[in-house]
């Protein structure tokens, strides 16, 4: 058996670049300017801008996709080959606020998609389409930097996904209860997404 090469602690600390990743350093950023000029009912999104979103959007995910494998028998045994490519649900979670514009417009773009009352909306795709992009941040004032300056105001972006062409499906419940203190609301949005790319 062949040997390996003993790994050292220190090693290891030489290839975690940056410290590693943090889950909790991100930004998400409607690029399609602000979900109003989708919803298309200014009198109640008017406040709602990407910039709110952004500090109101407690968690999201960086994009995930799968390739559905095709089981193809021969003579008794299965092969696999390489079937359709296909882009996963994404769950953004947002805090609510008192003003209630996020949920709002949210709730504006989804009537726009099927009224409720007679089950007509948008029907071409362009109408109620938007796009949106996850950045993922470091914790440095540069990339790989080995301290942060708390002076400086910018904050180096690792990586940025760009969500293309999604539509939310589901926006969740927020449930109101007496026992429910010293709390603040928060609700899930669902999008689906056509396709997503990676800005390098």
């Amino acid at each position: 058996m062949a040997k390996k090469t003993r790994r050292t602690i220190s090693q290891f600390k030489s290839k975690l670049k940056g410290g590693g990743a943090r889950p909790n350093l991100f930004e998400v950023v409607f690029t399609n300017a602000n979900v109003k000029a989708i919803s298309g009912n200014a009198s109640k999104t008017d406040d709602f801008n990407a910039e709110e979103f952004s500090f109101l959007c407690k968690a999201a995910s960086l994009p995930a996709s799968n390739i559905a494998a095709i089981d193809v028998p021969f003579r008794g045994r299965i092969f696999k080959v390489a079937g359709d490519r296909t882009v996963d649900t994404w769950t953004v979670t947002v805090i609510n606020d008192e003003d209630f514009l996020i949920r709002t417009a949210f709730e504006e773009w989804m009537q726009q998609i099927a009224h409720l009352d007679g089950n007509d909306g948008a029907t071409s795709p362009t109408a109620y389409m938007s796009n949106a992009s996850v950045f993922q941040l470091g914790r440095g004032d540069s990339i790989h930097s080995k301290d942060s300056k708390a002076a400086n105001t910018e904050q180096w972006s690792l990586k940025e996904y760009k969500f293309i062409d999604m539509f939310p499906t589901n926006i969740s419940a927020i449930d109101l209860s007496y026992d429910s203190g010293d709390t603040i609301e928060e609700f899930t949005i669902e999008f689906a997404v056509n396709n997503f790319e990676r800005v390098d």
